[in-house]
């Protein structure tokens, strides 16, 4: 495993914040990112807002969410993360009041400078929903009158959202989804994929219910995609920036100032941004 620097200071350069649907999303698709951030001195957490209670063909609802909970705490602890618990079980993850009030509670807690979160077009609605639930709590933060479960005080400050690339770097329609951005992830890659090999229930699961031969190396193949779109690095994340309205300024993109090099706009996107 790739050894990273620590942060010399204890004052964070930067607070992140990666919502996804279930455990091991994460690490399939931001983690690399997170990696880099904390190597850049950021404080990163981890909340996923499903149990990945049914992510199990060998054990029990109960037994399942179990596991899947050790394994989470230890890919965070791999990351150098702060793990937040689960708010619903899979598949239950709905665009609704009960699970808005939860996660813009942690929102509040956490105070993140940065959400990190799915794509809006995604193979399943978990993700999809999940996201969507990652940008409402963000933009209610400053919402003194917005009440949250359990309650917290409003914050100040700006927020900028990312989204990550779907699953297969495809929507629900098959069409391929384009980055506006790439993290250089190849540094960190073997660190990600030792985060995600915490989740070891996942690839006999996976094997059984979605015929991943090999649940690691598809993880790998996804980052060498995205790289290969970059035409620059050998592996990547891919990110598309969400819009600044409500959350900060237009111009805001701190994952490419923390980033630097690692960080690569493609002016493919922005063209197409700016001719819509």
């Amino acid at each position: 495993m790739t050894k990273l620097p620590q942060p010399k200071t204890t004052t964070p350069a930067g607070i992140a914040l990666a919502v996804t649907a279930h455990p091991d999303d994460i690490e399939f698709l931001m983690a690399g990112t997170l990696l880099l951030l904390r190597q850049a001195g950021w404080e990163i957490h981890c909340l996923n807002v499903a149990t990945g209670n049914c992510g199990s063909s060998q054990y029990n609802a109960a037994q399942t969410r179990a596991i899947r909970r050790r394994e989470a705490q230890e890919a965070a602890r791999r990351l150098g993360a702060h793990w937040h618990p689960s708010l619903t079980d899979d598949i239950e993850i709905f665009y609704e009041d009960r699970l808005l009030r939860r996660l813009a509670a942690a929102v509040r807690d956490v105070r993140p400078d940065i959400v990190l979160t799915h794509s809006p077009q995604d193979y399943m609605e978990d993700h999809v929903n999940a996201g969507r639930l990652a940008v409402t709590a963000s933009f209610v933060r400053g919402m003194p009158n917005y009440r949250t479960v359990p309650r917290r005080a409003a914050i100040p400050g700006d927020v900028t959202l990312y989204h990550a690339m779907p699953h297969g770097l495809r929507d629900g329609l098959r069409r391929l989804i384009i980055p506006g951005a790439y993290v250089d992830t190849t540094e960190v890659q073997s660190a990600k994929r030792h985060a995600l090999a915490a989740h070891s229930s996942q690839k006999t699961w996976l094997d059984s219910s979605q015929g991943m031969d090999s649940y690691l190396d598809a993880m790998d193949q996804m980052a060498r995609s995205v790289g290969k779109m970059s035409r620059r690095f050998a592996f990547a994340e891919g990110w598309r920036r969400h819009s600044h309205l409500g959350f900060c300024a237009e111009q805001a993109d701190p994952l490419q100032a923390a980033l630097g090099k690692r960080y690569l706009a493609n002016p493919a996107y922005e063209r197409a941004l700016n001719c819509a």
